[in-house]
């Protein structure tokens, strides 16, 4: 009675949480993690959160892994949490999470609209009943182009000229050649359908045809240039997971399997550093490449689960054969991973290359708190991989196989979280990372990460926590704080120092580097969220210097002030100012952005807009800003050079499961006469871009 009574007198407050009918995943993505950098998978991240927004986590169902794969409770809330839920049982409303100790009303703001509380109720329709009046699901298609003519487009480019010169330079003769243009239209065609539902099952498929690309149906092309497809069941035929298709993994620490929702360092300096094993997940992206295709299953056996699967994927390459350095006859440089195939030599690189892959995962967890597993990923490819040789890549992968294995565990102690993965490639090099999550008391939380991947560590589908894209050649710690005093204020700070064993691209030696930030941020109330940052990134270049290059430390400086508010429950604000400057062994130069954005709503109609002004002295300073686009899609343009940036996006819902979105975006820019370059070149100071899309939920 005592429980009841609290629940309805919190419901009765001003603090009660009703479900949203819809809300705007790109600003809470930058509102929790802050992603404003060239290197983040956003495609990744935004799928992850549309997943659990589409089939919300049930508060009485959910495991550690699950909810801390959010990224929003801190340890001591999801200690918490799991407490509290064992001593009072099934939660009766998400109003009751207000009684949870160290839960505070921003969490619970963030937390809400990713969880639900449901009866457990089975389902006794047939399976594909369920599936065909399922009510979350949907199709969608997008199209966009840019509107001024760009060089690979033209109907008629001038023939490429070739002089031929005989030992004395002299001209000789001259050859003729088709220059290079795009197979396709300038038009940009994206589709997906899908139908899920937690803990049953989830299908979809989608397709696309990036600008340049030809819809054909020649040469084995079935028009379009990419298509995905996924078929997953989940707790059926004694399995917790079948899957066929397209899919990922997410498994310890990342450094065998790390797809899905890894967001690494940014504003978020604490949660995001553990990475949470959430097993295969079916693969819904565009992205052409870091997925495999086939077919797994997971099963359970008491306190032990196991993942096994096998994929057959094909995958971009330039074939060559260059015998002067390389012992195979024919090999390829790399595996392509832009998925484009829009020119002839992209076209000839197209599916030269197919990786056969067999993966297993045995994880044991005799109770929630503890966890331990062990990984194996075998690929065999049809031809052989080898760089060309240089300085820096002596120790890349090269041969047809690898083997990589690897250890995981992650044990709960009160409010800390001890967690670790060790690998071993083929080659013979490690891979390990490990740390802790913990809160300290109620207003401070800390993370540690200590990380080291050799030279020769090969782990192709990795992506743990690391300094550089890829898991290789770097050792490093990495030390994040949050301070919370009240629910007003809020810091977050972290520093990372690193450093490169071995060579790597223009840094001709062992090097190190550093990089850290501050954030402060103030809610004054939930009409007002301001926030200022500073960061700063200290790495090893070499640089010519006369006869002899020289390693040469760049500093590069970022800082941000941004506030949002909102005027009234139709209109909000948004403004941003931010900078950088760059030191290059003396070299100065720097880069500004201030931006102003005007969002508010009418009748069925929502309005996005936004005036920006810029000025880069190069593209090292480039600002990332990020931008509000259609639904399921992220944008992310760098203001370069100087000028202006414009767009307004109008969203139209004329009836309940139909929404329309039209976008229209422009670059003016103020120092040159022609933008982009190569087949992408255009004349003129502006880059145009209009974006349609249309969704319908059945």
């Amino acid at each position: 009675m005592k429980r009841w009574l609290t629940i309805v007198c919190i419901s009765a407050g001003f603090c009660s949480f009703a479900q949203n009918d819809e809300i705007d995943l790109e600003v809470f993505a930058e509102r929790l993690f802050q992603v404003q950098d060239e290197d983040v998978a956003y495609e990744d991240i935004y799928e992850s959160l549309l997943l659990y927004y589409t089939n919300k986590l049930n508060l009485n169902k959910v495991e550690p892994e699950e909810l801390a794969s959010l990224y929003i409770l801190n340890p001591a809330q999801l200690s918490n949490f799991f407490i509290y839920r064992d001593q009072f049982g099934d939660f009766l409303s998400i109003n009751e999470l207000q009684s949870i100790p160290e839960m505070d009303l921003e969490t619970i703001r963030l937390l809400q609209p990713f969880v639900t509380v449901e009866e457990s109720v089975t389902d006794t329709r047939p399976l594909l009943q369920r599936i065909i009046q399922e009510e979350n699901n949907y199709f969608l298609l997008r199209y966009s182009r840019r509107l001024e003519e760009q060089k690979g487009f033209t109907a008629a480019l001038p023939l490429d000229t070739t002089f031929v010169r005989d030992e004395n330079n002299n001209i000789t003769d001259t050859v003729t050649t088709e220059p290079s243009r795009y197979a396709g239209s300038p038009d940009k065609i994206y589709g997906r359908f899908r139908t899920s539902h937690r803990d049953d099952f989830s299908l979809g498929f989608t397709f696309e045809k990036d600008n340049g690309e030809a819809f054909s149906f020649e040469d084995g092309q079935k028009g379009f240039d990419f298509y995905s497809y996924h078929l997953m069941f989940e707790n059926k035929w004694g399995f917790d997971k079948i899957m066929l298709g397209d899919f990922q993994l997410q498994i310890g620490q990342g450094i065998v399997f790390g797809a899905g929702f890894n967001a690494g360092k940014g504003a978020e300096t604490v949660n995001t550093t553990k990475r949470n094993s959430l097993g295969m997940r079916p693969y819904t992206s565009v992205l052409e490449s870091g997925f495999f295709r086939g077919a797994g299953i997971t099963k359970s056996f008491s306190d032990f689960e196991l993942t096994v699967f096998y994929s057959k994927l094909k995958q971009d390459g330039n074939i060559q054969s260059d015998t002067t350095f390389s012992e195979f006859e024919e090999f390829v440089n790399s595996v392509q991973i832009t998925g484009f195939h829009r020119t002839p030599t992209e076209l000839e690189s197209k599916d030269q290359i197919e990786e056969e892959s067999i993966g297993a995962v045995v994880e044991y967890s005799p109770h929630r708190r503890f966890t331990v597993g062990i990984s194996g990923l075998n690929s065999q490819y049809s031809r052989p991989l080898q760089r060309r040789p240089n300085n820096y890549n002596q120790f890349e992968f090269k041969g047809d196989h690898n083997f990589i294995t690897s250890a995981y565990a992650h044990y709960t102690w009160q409010n800390f979280t001890f967690f670790g993965e060790a690998a071993r490639s083929k080659s013979g090099g490690i891979g390990a990372v490990g740390g802790l999550v913990a809160s300290l008391s109620r207003m401070v939380d800390m993370a540690m990460v200590f990380r080291n991947y050799d030279r020769d560590f090969h782990s192709f589908y990795g992506n743990a926590f690391s300094e550089n894209s890829r898991n290789i050649n770097e050792s490093g710690t990495y030390w994040g704080l949050s301070i919370k005093p009240n629910r007003r204020h809020k810091l977050n700070v972290y520093y990372d120092r690193f450093k490169s064993p071995w060579l790597k691209y223009r840094t001709e030696a062992p090097s190190v580097g550093s990089e850290w930030l501050a954030r402060y941020s103030h809610f004054p109330s939930r009409q007002v969220t301001l926030y200022a940052q500073a960061r700063q990134q200290t790495r090893q270049v070499t640089v010519p210097n006369e006869n002899l290059n020289q390693l040469v430390d760049q500093v590069k400086r970022n800082y941000m002030f941004n506030v949002d508010y909102e005027l009234l429950p139709w209109l909000k604000l948004k403004t941003k100012v931010q900078s950088s400057t760059q030191d290059e062994g003396g070299e100065f130069t720097k880069g500004f952005a201030i931006v102003q954005d005007v969002n508010f709503s009418w009748w069925k109609l929502k309005f996005n807009t936004r005036m920006a002004l810029f000025e880069t002295d190069d593209f090292n300073n480039a600002q990332y800003v990020y931008e509000s686009d259609v639904l399921y899609a992220f944008s992310i343009p760098a203001y370069n050079g100087t000028g202006a940036r414009t767009y307004a996006m109008i969203r139209y819902d004329p009836v309940r499961n139909i929404s329309l979105w039209i976008r229209y975006a422009r670059f003016t820019f103020r120092d040159r006469d022609t933008v982009g370059s190569g087949l992408n070149e255009s004349v003129g100071n502006t880059s145009t871009e209009v974006k349609a899309m249309l969704r319908i939920k059945f």
